[in-house]
């Protein structure tokens, strides 16, 4: 390996350079963006459980914010569960936004780096056949060495820009896939929450307990009638 990056010369630098921030970059999206992490299993019951009973308060709520992104997403709805449904559903855009910029953290750069490698080999590319034609210009065409090292150069970058940038590409796609799936589901558990909390809910399944509460129990049909 470090015979390839002397023959490649200088250009290798920056390639290595973004292929140790690529990997980083990889390795930090994928602990951050575990389901475990963005979507912890029953949380949505659970919070919608609380706020059927009512035994909501502002430390719930606290705890419930900073335990995950889908967490900070209810929370937030919590925040104004006493205000109407389409306030409620602002609130949630808002702080959705916000929870998809930081899901997606890093996701740009991991796309940069997929961009530029091919880029960064095609530079190296070049200065490997510049260099190439300069000896031949300054030895004559008689110098195999000279040729060997301009053209393994070129070679040796083009295939490095190439190596850095396909698993940055799947990767970014990955986790972008991985980020909307994600915006899917907490969308669901917030709609599902606002059916909990909203006002006009509640009265109608106050209005149906009560109703079931005061309505005498149907007697049992007589032997002969309809």
């Amino acid at each position: 390996m470090l015979e390839l990056v002397k023959a490649g010369g200088w250009p290798m630098l920056p390639l290595l350079l973004l292929s140790a921030v690529g990997l980083a970059i990889i390795v930090e999206r994928f602990w951050t963006l575990r389901r475990s992490a963005v979507l912890p299993p029953g949380l949505g019951r659970e919070v919608r459980e609380w706020a059927a009973r009512g035994k909501l308060d502002p430390v719930h709520i606290n705890s419930l914010r900073g335990n995950s992104p889908l967490g900070a997403l209810l929370a937030a709805a919590l925040d104004v569960r006493l205000r109407p449904r389409e306030e409620i559903r602002e609130r949630i855009e808002d702080v959705g936004r916000h929870l998809v910029h930081r899901m997606e953290r890093y996701l740009s750069a991991l796309g940069t780096i997929a961009a530029a490698g091919p880029l960064l080999g095609l530079f190296g590319t070049v200065v490997g056949m510049i260099q190439m034609f300069l000896g031949i210009l300054d030895v004559g065409v008689g110098d195999v060495n000279q040729l060997a090292g301009g053209i393994g150069k070129a070679l040796v970058c083009a295939a490095t820009g190439m190596i850095v940038a396909v698993p940055a590409l799947m990767f970014h796609r990955h986790f972008r896939s991985r980020v909307d799936g994600y915006i899917i589901d907490m969308e669901r558990e917030a709609i599902e929450l606002m059916d909990v909390i909203d006002p006009r809910t509640r009265r109608a399944a106050a209005a149906v307990a009560a109703a079931d509460a005061v309505s005498p129990p149907h007697a049992a049909p007589l032997p002969g009638q309809a």
